[in-house]
């Protein structure tokens, strides 16, 4: 028996294993957008165990574990079979400016919802601008004064 070698299948091999990795990777699905002084983000995780769902932050990398589990019986002859099952995981690096303290993560239909507020000094403060006197302005000085000075 002679094995031959086709390239073209190793390439449609590596694509697949490829786009089988992106795939499993896009299953959990994300949407981020800022809404005033927080940040927030939803999870895709249709038919997800709320108990398996952890998310914790450390070193400033937040990351969101789930899990799917199979939910056929012993014997179930497979027709169709898309939905992936296992262990998801995300991770997102979080910016010296949020409150990671704070972070607030709730479940709902199937999302998850995770709020991170900004740090208070992070947050963007208006600085009033007072008028100075030009008399007592900086760097100013009266003839009088530079005489006293220069003796």
């Amino acid at each position: 028996m002679t094995t031959r070698f086709d390239p073209f299948r190793e390439i449609d091999r590596l694509a697949d294993h490829v786009l089988g990795t992106a795939r499993n990777a896009a299953t959990m699905p994300l949407d981020l957008y800022r809404s005033g002084h927080h940040y927030v983000i939803h999870f895709d995780l249709p038919g997800v165990d709320p108990g398996s769902i952890d998310v914790s932050v450390e070193n400033r990398t937040l990351t969101v574990r789930a899990q799917r589990t199979d939910r056929a019986d012993e014997g179930t002859q497979w027709l169709a079979r898309e939905r992936p099952t296992g262990t998801y995981a995300r991770q997102l690096t979080l910016g010296d400016g949020l409150s990671t303290e704070e972070i607030d993560a709730t479940y709902a239909d199937g999302v998850l919802t995770l709020t991170v507020p900004v740090a208070e000094q992070a947050r963007p403060r208006r600085i009033d601008v007072v008028r100075a006197d030009t008399a007592h302005a900086v760097g100013t000085t009266s003839s009088n004064e530079r005489q006293e000075i220069q003796s």
